[in-house]
């Protein structure tokens, strides 16, 4: 068996040297298998992506040149999938490095992956105790968390705490107090991106660092603030 394949693979070869055309489609299909076992390494998309392009156009040529018309019509269907999903990957990659050069903690580089809805006033978005599964960004309007007498003007991100909390739960009631827009993303988007894109998970440290930094720095600041009150109150006792 092992001879059969050995003089079969030797005429083939010999046939494609006698054929400038099947010899461009060897070619082709060996580069294509190239990129295939190399993207078998890689560990981010937006490089995957590139390899299957390269892959999709060496099939390409080889399924046209030999001809393979399955293998032609399979990776032509592929490879303006790959492009799309490239350039996407690619935007949102120029978005975040944008945002952070800024630094710049809104949410309005996720505004393209995110769904709009205009609330009333009074709108409850989520309560606290509530299950965070998904994630807001203010376009108009006020947000106010009930709890802590807060409010978020357009432009920033909220809910995100919930996401990556142990127990999954809304820390705070977010309430709308007046006429709002209100974008959002649902968990498994933020997680697909979270996974595909390494920037857009960076950015999203960022975001609940930020939002825990500022949580911890009011909390200090109440502490403070209560420590004053009873040294005043100790003062007027003595």
């Amino acid at each position: 068996m092992f001879a059969n394949l050995i003089s079969e693979t030797s005429r083939y070869t010999e046939a494609a040297l006698e054929s400038p055309s099947e010899l461009m489609a060897v070619a082709s299909v060996v580069v294509a298998a190239a990129f295939v076992l190399v993207s078998s390494f890689v560990k981010t998309m937006i490089p995957l992506r590139w390899l299957a392009i390269g892959s999709n156009l060496g099939f390409i040529g080889y399924g046209a040149m030999h001809p393979s018309y399955p293998m032609l019509l399979l990776h032509s269907a592929l490879l303006p999938i790959n492009v799309y999903r490239l350039a996407e990957m690619v935007r949102l990659t120029r978005r975040v490095a944008a945002a952070s050069a800024e630094a710049n903690r809104s949410g309005i580089w996720l505004k393209p992956y995110m769904r709009s809805a205009h609330l009333r006033a009074g709108t409850v978005l989520f309560r606290k105790g509530d299950r965070g599964t998904r994630l807001y960004l203010l376009a108009e309007g006020r947000i106010e968390l009930v709890e802590i007498g807060a409010s978020i003007g357009p432009g920033q991100i909220f809910g995100e705490i919930a996401f990556f909390s142990p127990d999954r739960q809304r820390r705070l009631t977010a309430r709308c107090p007046e006429d709002c827009t209100v974008l959002s993303i649902d968990e498994s988007t933020v997680r697909q991106l979270y996974h595909q894109n390494p920037a857009f998970g960076l950015k999203m440290i960022d975001l609940v660092a930020g939002r825990l930094s500022a949580d911890i720095d009011r909390l200090n600041e109440q502490l403070r603030a209560a420590r004053a009150q009873l040294a005043a109150r100790a003062d007027v006792t003595d």
